[in-house]
């Protein structure tokens, strides 16, 4: 979808020969961009419940991607979302530390903050981050200095300082009175745009008849003393149910849901 057109719609990117479409069930997503201006798409999969990173070269003129590697490994376990840091480097996010439908449920019903952040490179793989009720959303700031992790049952967004080696180290934590799920970042200010779920009962608990609200929160300044919270969008569920993501680009925002449709607007 390009946003600089004036009314932009969405296309469907054709894969490459090869990749298995049947199974394709794409959860996170993440770009790199590197210095000639290849463009490299990482999604997060889970094909038949399991779990891999999925790496594709997108071909602007063909509006294509070409599938060049699936990921896997026993510290992605239960990956949610993903920011890129290189051409086959990334930062993933763990929302449990169980794969196993049953000891998923009863990690979160026991409270156990098991969820943690990996760092995935070809050469080194490890936990870099622990300690989180349910990691979810992740991205990184524009000066790539910090990473940025939604904790959705925490209802916190941690501000972790990125090293050399690219270990993290926790240097605040924002708290919310909202479910936090994915974050996007605007490239110009650095500003933190959030997808929220002000209601978890009604986002885990789907009913038609009775929807989750919807919730999009812009965070400024998030490093200062006092960040700025602010509520760009909210909703009850009668124009956009289950809000999970808000990406800006040059005035103009998109909102994609879990249940519903995404809504494209002007700010």
């Amino acid at each position: 979808m390009d946003l600089k057109e004036e009314r932009p719609r969405a296309l469907e990117l054709r894969v490459s020969r090869g990749f298995d479409l049947a199974s394709f069930n794409p959860h996170g997503i993440s770009t790199f961009v590197d210095r000639d201006d290849t463009v490299y798409l990482f999604v997060v999969n889970h094909p038949e419940f399991k779990n891999t990173v999925e790496i594709f070269k997108f071909e602007e003129e063909e509006n294509s991607l070409l599938h060049l590697k699936t990921i896997r490994h026993e510290l992605l376990p239960s990956v949610n979302d993903v920011t890129a840091v290189g051409p086959t480097h990334f930062y993933a996010t763990n929302d449990h530390y169980f794969s196993d439908p049953f000891l998923k449920y009863l990690e979160t019903y026991l409270n156990l903050r098991w969820a943690n952040v990996v760092y995935y490179s070809p050469n080194e793989v490890k936990v870099v981050a622990e300690g989180f009720d349910s990691a979810n959303g992740i991205n990184i700031s524009p000066d790539n200095k910090f990473i940025y992790v939604a904790d959705i049952l925490a209802h916190e967004i941690h501000v972790l300082e990125k090293h050399p080696n690219m270990n993290l180290t926790q240097r605040k934590v924002l708290e919310l009175d909202t479910l936090v799920d994915n974050l996007s970042i605007d490239p110009s200010s650095g500003d933190i745009w959030a997808g929220c779920h002000p209601n978890g009962q009604k986002l885990f608990i789907y009913d038609p008849s009775n929807p989750p609200s919807s919730e999009v929160l812009r965070i400024q300044n998030i490093l200062s003393e006092k960040p700025t919270v602010t509520t760009v969008y909210a909703n009850n569920g009668s124009v956009l149910q289950g809000s999970s993501v808000a990406s800006v680009f040059d005035g103009r925002l998109l909102v994609g849901t879990l249940y519903h449709r995404a809504l494209y607007c002007k700010l």
